[in-house]
């Protein structure tokens, strides 16, 4: 099984690409590709843009490798209660381009915050926007508390609670 993974952040530190990474090498037998969204970064979506320079290569590369995958595991950086603007941007370049961008994927849908919330804001807008968009969202994760339950050194959740939710997560999925 072919993973693609990656976190709604452009953060060089992002604790949403952390847990994303450690979340997609949970699946036995699968090749996992970690994406970052630093590698797709576009100027800031208009039509007047679009009309302008037509639709970007890297938009069209990103649809590529969801396209690659059977599966998505996505960790959604929450800025301000909604998505990060790294993530809203290239998902509008790529929704230009096709309107199912996650091309009806299986999708472990996830977040993480330094707040006892967890990022629940986000994922909450994600879950029910995301499906119009592609999404076959089969699971939803958020971990709270990111620096009290992660542990950093390790690249691994440190709460044993939560690390067997995400675990008994990933044994659900069967392809």
């Amino acid at each position: 099984m072919k993973i693609i993974a990656f976190a709604g952040s452009n953060s060089h530190n992002s604790i949403n690409k952390k847990l994303v990474t450690y979340v997609a090498n949970l699946f036995e037998d699968a090749t996992v590709e970690v994406l970052d969204l630093n590698d797709y970064a576009l100027p800031v979506f208009s039509v007047d843009l679009e009309q302008e320079i037509g639709k970007p290569q890297l938009a069209t590369d990103f649809l590529e490798k969801l396209a690659s995958a059977e599966m998505i595991v996505v960790s959604l950086a929450e800025n301000n209660g909604n998505y990060s603007v790294a993530f809203k941007n290239i998902f509008d370049w790529s929704s230009r381009q096709l309107k199912d961008v996650f091309q009806q994927k299986a999708v472990l849908l996830m977040s993480t915050s330094p707040g006892a919330r967890g990022g629940a804001s986000v994922l909450e807008i994600a879950k029910n926007s995301l499906p119009r968009y592609g999404a076959n969202i089969v699971a939803t994760f958020s971990l709270p508390g990111f620096y009290e339950n992660f542990d950093v050194d390790k690249k691994q959740i440190s709460n044993p609670l939560f690390d067997n939710q995400i675990k008994d997560i990933v044994k659900e999925f069967s392809f």
